[in-house]
């Protein structure tokens, strides 16, 4: 009986030794809770990270366990640096809560939670310039704006890949504003600008944008305001040539076809004064020691639109002369006679 008594004793010496050691670390602070951290707490989806779990006493030999709510994804034994787990952010319960174990003996501790945020990378940001020119002068404004990304969103604007802005901060989807004062020196400098948020290692950039050269002799906007102009004027012209071309053609197209409506008319009306008279002469008696009077029909064409006419052959009578009294009491010797149709 006191064997086994004994075999008990010496069996509850080490974990009595434990408890003692671990409540002793405990009130000397040589175990701790452990750290738990990322580079980062933003990430896209489907991105792959690492978490660190370590512990500040280097001395101790840990066993450090990862856990993602209830569930233990994994453990590493380390002494005097930290324990690494990659992971990938795919889904929403990637994001957390995560917590580290560290384990020495039977004394454990835990730490702090930690939990990933989702962010959408920025897009290439757009630059626009806008500039006023003087005689001595350039005033130019820059707008850059970056259409997708999560918020908030950092700018800088840079000349020739040197910056000249500070970083503007935007927390609506708006441009930054960048305004400067350059000399006309003749030159044409290039400017970009970068956009980013709070995900590291993905800051985009827009493409260079040159202020064109203005003054002197070139003027590069010129082309570009008076061409509109100028092809409004080239069609007016165009029209007003058509119209002064065609106008005197249809004007005289016009004309025609009236002169050729009267012809009709006269000729038709002439055609029947001609059948009356020849109709008239046939139905009076013939006179005599004249000649025989000719009188044609008219004819028509078979489509009764055009019309031949002949004339009769006048026929002349003597008549007793007369006395016809001149001027100034002249007597003539004339004789006159009727012309008869």
């Amino acid at each position: 009986m006191w064997k086994k008594s004994l075999l008990m004793f010496l069996f509850s010496l080490p974990v009595q030794k434990a408890a003692l050691d671990c409540e002793r670390m405990r009130k000397t602070n040589e175990f701790s809770s452990p750290n738990l951290e990322s580079k980062t707490h933003e990430v896209m989806r489907g991105q792959n990270v690492s978490l660190f779990c370590s512990h500040k006493n280097n001395s101790l030999e840990i066993t450090y366990n990862l856990f993602l709510g209830g569930k233990n994804l994994g453990c590493h034994d380390r002494k005097g640096e930290p324990a690494t787990f990659n992971l990938t952010i795919s889904e929403a319960r990637d994001l957390g809560p995560y917590k580290c174990k560290a384990q020495v003996s039977n004394c454990s501790k835990y730490s702090y939670e930690f939990n990933f945020t989702f962010v959408d990378p920025v897009a290439a940001p757009v630059l626009n310039i806008s500039v006023i020119q003087t005689k001595t002068d350039q005033y130019i404004m820059l707008h850059c704006i970056s259409f997708n990304g999560s918020l908030p969103i950092n700018y800088t604007f840079f000349e020739e890949n040197i910056t000249i802005s500070p970083t503007i901060s935007k927390d609506v989807r708006e441009p930054a504003e960048f305004n400067l004062t350059k000399s006309n020196t003749g030159e044409g400098k290039e400017y970009r600008c970068e956009a980013k948020n709070r995900l590291p290692n993905h800051a985009k950039y827009s493409q260079f944008v040159t202020i064109p050269l203005i003054g002197g002799d070139s003027c590069p906007f010129c082309l570009q305001l008076l061409l509109p102009g100028l092809l409004l004027l080239v069609l007016i012209v165009i029209i007003l040539v058509l119209a002064f071309w065609m106008l005197p053609k249809y004007k005289a197209r016009k004309a025609m076809k009236e002169n050729k409506s009267r012809v009709y008319e006269n000729t038709s009306m002439e055609a029947g004064i001609y059948a009356n008279i020849c109709s008239k002469q046939e139905d009076e008696e013939s006179v005599p020691d004249l000649e025989s009077r000719q009188c044609v029909p008219i004819a028509q064409d078979e489509t009764e639109g055009s019309q031949e006419i002949h004339y009769a052959t006048p026929a002349f009578q003597a008549v007793a002369p007369r006395d016809w009294e001149a001027s100034n009491d002249y007597k003539t010797d004339y004789v006159y006679t009727e012309l008869n149709f």
